[in-house]
């Protein structure tokens, strides 16, 4: 199999071409150039949720997978969410485990969330290296990241480069506001982990996700033991700015480079 390489400004064309799309146009977009190379990825919070019941509503259940990374140490209501997205949507979750249970992990390396370079590393043994797991499988996966969320994601671009998985990201919500996912979601009935009505406005790891006060940051649970010092687990590549650093590019099948590329006039 011949490969090509995708770089970040390749992708400029097609970017500024899908900024006029829905985040319906925009999955069977990517439905259309990756087929069943691609999946969403969830952590089963708002966005992630609205996500997947929109491909379910796109007739896409039995096309497109949904990944789930389930750390060991979700919320029970996460996977409950995960149950409900499976038996309400008809979709694949594809869950990917950690290689150590958490107790190992902590036997072998200590309580490493308790402060900063240890939570790094946590989270890279717990979301990021479980995720590679899925390398060459998918192409492309669908994210819920907003630039609504402001911060890091404010710019967020429709298609990235994800160099460590060797794949695509798509940001079809990239423009949905707060208020317009809201409205989405009472008007579908869309699954939602109650979480999110108990005070979290973000959710992940029961052991670095806490409520949050009103007037508070959104993120303000996440990470709240490290005073501000993390914001991210950086699993989204966009979410890590690296100054300097070399342009992004991935190598993929050149078929489906071409292919991409080449869909910058079907949009």
């Amino acid at each position: 199999m011949s490969t090509a390489t995708l770089t970040a400004s390749a992708l400029t064309p097609l970017n500024k071409a899908l900024e006029d799309r829905s985040a319906a146009e925009i999955i069977r977009w990517a439905h259309g150039v990756f087929g069943r190379r691609l999946a969403v990825l969830s952590a089963m919070q708002k966005a992630g949720c609205v996500l997947c019941e929109m491909v379910a509503d796109l007739g896409l259940a039995r096309e497109v997978d949904v990944v789930f990374v389930d750390t060991g140490l979700n919320f029970q209501e996460t996977l409950d969410t995960v149950e409900q997205i499976r038996s309400r949507y008809g979709l694949n979750v594809v869950s990917l485990q950690p290689a150590r249970t958490f107790e190992q992990q902590c036997k072998e390396e200590g309580v490493l969330y308790l402060w900063k370079q240890g939570q790094e590393r946590c989270c890279d043994l717990r979301k990021k290296e479980p995720l590679k797991q899925i390398i060459g499988r998918y192409d492309a996966l669908l994210g819920s990241l907003r630039r609504d969320e402001g911060s890091m994601r404010a710019d967020v671009p429709v298609l990235a480069i994800d160099k460590a998985m060797s794949m695509v990201r798509v940001h079809p919500l990239f423009a949905m506001t707060t208020e317009e996912m809201e409205a989405h979601i009472k008007a579908r009935g869309t699954v939602v982990n109650p979480l999110h009505e108990q005070g979290y406005p973000t959710i992940s790891c029961n052991r670095c996700t806490t409520p949050v006060l009103p007037g508070e940051p959104e993120r303000a649970g996440r990470w709240r033991h490290l005073a501000g010092e993390s914001e991210y687990c950086a699993i989204n590549p966009t979410d890590v700015r690296r100054p300097n650093a070399p342009e992004p590019s991935v190598n993929l099948e050149s078929g489906l480079v071409e292919r991409l590329l080449g869909s910058v006039g079907a949009v």
